[in-house]
């Protein structure tokens, strides 16, 4: 892994201080000489073992508004989640809209909710109870490109990169015609923009930002806005992209894309554990310990465009959501997912999911546990060493070992649809439980293993 100084400074930054309050994590950042290390992160310290959702607002309840959703938050408290990625809450742009209710990705004004989820009070009293159930709040921001009857267009269209006619434009190279591309050439826009984001640390004191589309939007604009943003709080900052550079200065975390696009090809057979294992020596060489990258097997964009994870996993869903949560990343969940949702949700007109008796809900609490009680699943450096486990000559069965000295977990996913027998190449040194359903593993059973098809186990050291 590269930059062992980047590291190693990192490393000793944040294992001297385990408090809990912001402040504590911020006052002993401060600490680093700055001539040592120039680009580092610093992640707030409540998010080292954090789950993230996403929360489609428009879709997750009947009504869909701040206030409905609202009441679910004791359920997905209890179901292990800490952070809510709410995507974008702006008003929808009227020109050019796509379908009846339009992308949540044209926004009208970026300082202004969408009247369709409630009010401005409404918003800060979402962020209020969240907060009262020790969850954080970051919301969507579309910094690429916005409506073409954005409040700016009126009055800043210096904001914008406009075509030979002077006119606006949809964003080069896309079918995104419902929205209108912004100039980053103009300085101007760097400050308006931030201060942009700011206005809802301020305003309804959330957390922090998923920035859509982050790779269209220069890096020295995220560099300027996530140094401006953390005068005003410390903010944690995901980027839709899977750039390494986004994270020496801007980015807590990015999406894991390409694991999932793995997956997807994996349960077709178009690809095999051997692609599995070269992602993962990409990601150590393209990545530092201290870069967080988010895994999930949906989000709203696969979900819509690509299918839901029973047409593209089927009965073998379980099992990646397994090999997601625990092979290096931190899990995401998407609205619907715990329900078992086998639809794809409408992108541009109301949707609502059909939760029935949540009947994932007990398999993603358990899930979702283990985050929080092994640090060897914690995320960037909080967390363990990777090292994949053999499995004799079974092709179809990945196991996995996160170490970190002082906690050990072992997953084990069988990604065929007929039950494996295999035995495991692993010296235990002492007992092992399995988080689902407390069968022990050790020494002397490591010739005996079998998982039935699509199986699953996640075992802890005691």
């Amino acid at each position: 892994m590269k930059n062992f100084l980047f590291i190693a400074l990192a490393f000793v930054l944040f294992s001297c201080g385990q408090g809990n309050s912001d402040t504590e994590s911020t006052s002993e950042a401060t600490q680093i000489n700055e001539t040592d290390v120039v680009d580092v992160v610093r992640h707030p310290d409540w998010s080292k073992n954090a789950v993230i959702y996403e929360v489609n607002l428009r879709q997750h309840t009947a009504e869909g508004t701040f206030s409905a959703f609202s009441k679910d938050l004791p359920r997905l408290k209890k179901m292990g989640v800490d952070i809510l990625w709410l995507m974008p809450i702006h008003p929808i742009g009227e020109k050019n809209r796509k379908g009846t209710k339009g992308s949540y990705y044209s926004v009208q004004d970026y300082t202004a909710v969408n009247p369709e989820f409630g009010d401005m009070q409404d918003f800060k009293s979402l962020v209020a109870k969240a907060h009262g159930y020790g969850m954080k709040v970051i919301i969507d921001w579309v910094a690429n490109h916005s409506a073409f009857d954005n409040v700016w267009t009126l009055d800043h269209q210096d904001y914008y990169l406009l075509d030979s006619l002077n006119q606006l434009q949809p964003p080069l190279g896309t079918d995104w015609w419902d929205v209108a591309q912004l100039n980053y050439d103009n300085k101007d826009l760097h400050v308006a923009m931030t201060e942009a984001m700011r206005f809802w640390l301020t305003e309804a004191d959330i957390d922090g930002f998923r920035c859509d589309v982050a790779d269209m939007v220069p890096v020295d604009f995220w560099n300027y806005a996530r140094e401006e943003l953390d005068k005003t709080k410390a903010v944690f900052m995901l980027a839709e992209s899977e750039n390494p550079e986004h994270h020496e200065k801007a980015f807590d975390m990015t999406y894991s894309w390409e694991l999932m696009h793995i997956m997807n090809e994996l349960a077709v057979k178009n690809k095999t554990l051997d692609d599995l294992d070269a992602y993962m020596l990409k990601e150590d060489s393209n990545f530092h310990r201290n870069d967080y990258r988010m895994n999930f097997i949906t989000n709203h964009d696969e979900n819509s465009w690509n299918g839901t994870v029973f047409e593209r996993y089927g009965d073998a869903h379980k099992a990646y959501a397994v090999l997601a949560s625990t092979i290096n990343g931190m899990p995401l969940v998407y609205s619907g997912q715990e329900a078992g949702n086998k639809e794809r949700l409408e992108f541009f007109e109301k949707d609502t999911i059909e939760w029935s008796n949540y009947p994932l809900q007990d398999f993603y609490t358990q899930l979702y546990s283990v985050n929080k009680t092994e640090n060897a699943l914690w995320n960037g450096h909080f967390g363990g060493d990777y090292k994949r486990l053999k499995v004799g000559t079974d092709n179809r069965v990945f196991a996995f070992e996160r170490n970190n000295g002082r906690s050990r977990v072992v997953t084990i996913v069988n990604l065929d649809s007929v039950p494996a027998n295999f035995n495991i190449d692993y010296t235990f040194g002492s007992e092992f439980n399995s988080i689902f359903n407390r069968e022990v593993l050790s020494d002397q059973y490591k010739q005996k293993l079998q998982l039935p098809a699509f199986g699953y186990q996640i075992y802890v050291k005691n």
